[in-house]
């Protein structure tokens, strides 16, 4: 109620854009290829790229795909480059934004490339002759681009002139889109209503087991009817299925951010974390499982680190020497790109690779049926 009073210009704007899509006055396009679309309807925080990168693994997994061009588009926040861009590993954060570089450097065996405009997006991946008609848009190609025969979204839900083939939207468990609100009140950039659109429902960061009684709470809470536990699915309005799965994350090893970094630090007692990224509480969580964090530097979402925040991440280092300094995987792209860092501190610098799986084999194997079966 709330949302359309308050926020009424808002609300109604949402509102028409979507009912425009929905009668067919605005057009919605196919790619030439499958497409997965992975997105949410609120601002940062479900775990967009690590969900993707989840997907690729389970398409490098399967038969059916592991031996195709798979390739993954994303808009490419922040970035100081324009239109179409292939990204290229040993490229910036400044020139595709930090997860597309990290989706890149972690399988340099699939195209990656950035693009506000989805749809034209998914037109040169999914035809790379394209590019040739001009010496501008071939500068867009760093080295042969493969023609992609699957592309994987991400944070594309809001594009309703791509229809993928499969749509999947993220909720995140400690902040339930149930009880939030449009902005600028809350976190939602879309209608709670448009998860119903989505062919598969995740809600992410859960602990590690949910009972039957309460994946059921969160079926109807999310708006579905009816829920069964044994199939992981639920039925909305006019007898449509949706499945609703659950999804935790986990840390890997701390890896060295650069060539110099001495894993021996990792054994310190204490530790600096600094963060840029939506919200970092479960990342504090989990260090503090075996660190005691001295110094904790917050920065907003995407931050692009300055030599003012290097020199106070240096000044804390000084004021305890044997600490080790700790970001996310998501950070560690744009610290790269930093000129002015100290050398004194990049051998104790670090990042905790993130990674997400469902919490539950069935879930998983669920989710990797609807998953293929879409596709084909």
């Amino acid at each position: 109620m709330i949302d359309n009073i308050l926020l009424f210009p808002y609300w109604l704007t949402l509102k028409c854009r979507h009912a425009f899509y929905n009668i067919g006055l605005f057009k919605s396009h196919k790619a030439d290829v499958p497409t997965i679309c992975v997105g949410n309807i609120t601002v940062g925080g479900t775990g967009k790229t690590p969900h993707t990168e989840m997907i690729i693994r389970m398409l490098l997994e399967s038969e059916e795909w592991k031996d195709k061009n798979i390739a993954v588009l994303s808009r490419g926040y922040k970035r100081k480059s324009k239109g179409f861009q292939q990204v290229v590993a040993d490229g910036t954060a400044k020139d595709y934004g930090d997860e597309p570089l990290q989706i890149k450097r972690k399988f340099p065996q699939v195209t990656v490339a950035v693009d506000k405009s989805r749809k034209r997006g998914c037109m040169f991946l999914s035809n790379p002759e394209l590019l040739q008609t001009s010496k501008k848009a071939r500068k867009c190609m760093k080295k042969d681009m493969p023609k992609a025969d699957i592309i994987v979204l991400d944070d594309a839900f809001q594009h309703r002139a791509l229809k993928p083939s499969l749509s999947i939207v993220l909720v995140d468990y400690n902040r339930p889109t149930f009880k939030d609100h449009l902005l600028p009140i809350g976190r939602l950039r879309d209608l709670p209503e448009r998860i119903g659109a989505a062919d598969v429902v995740i809600v992410t960061k859960c602990p590690t087991y949910i009972d039957d009684q309460q994946r059921e709470k969160w079926a109807r809470n999310l708006g579905m009817k009816e829920y069964d536990p044994a199939r992981c699915e639920g039925t909305r309005k006019k007898g449509r299925k949706q499945c609703i799965l659950f999804t935790s994350i986990a840390y890997d090893t701390a890896q060295a951010i650069f060539p110099e970094g001495d894993s021996r630090y990792l054994y310190a007692k204490r530790l600096i974390l600094f963060s840029g990224i939506a919200n970092d509480t479960p990342f504090r969580n989990y260090l503090c499982g075996n660190y005691k964090i001295v110094k904790h530097f917050n920065f907003p979402d995407h931050h692009k680190f300055t030599r003012a925040d290097m020199r106070e991440i240096r000044d804390a280092a000084d004021n305890y020497p044997t600490s080790v300094i700790m970001t996310t995987e998501k950070d560690s792209q744009r610290v790269r790109d930093c000129m002015f860092i100290p050398g004194g501190i990049k051998q104790r610098m670090f990042h905790a690779p993130i990674k997400v799986d469902f919490l539950t084999d069935e879930d998983r194997n669920i989710f990797n049926s609807v998953l293929i079966s879409s596709l084909k």
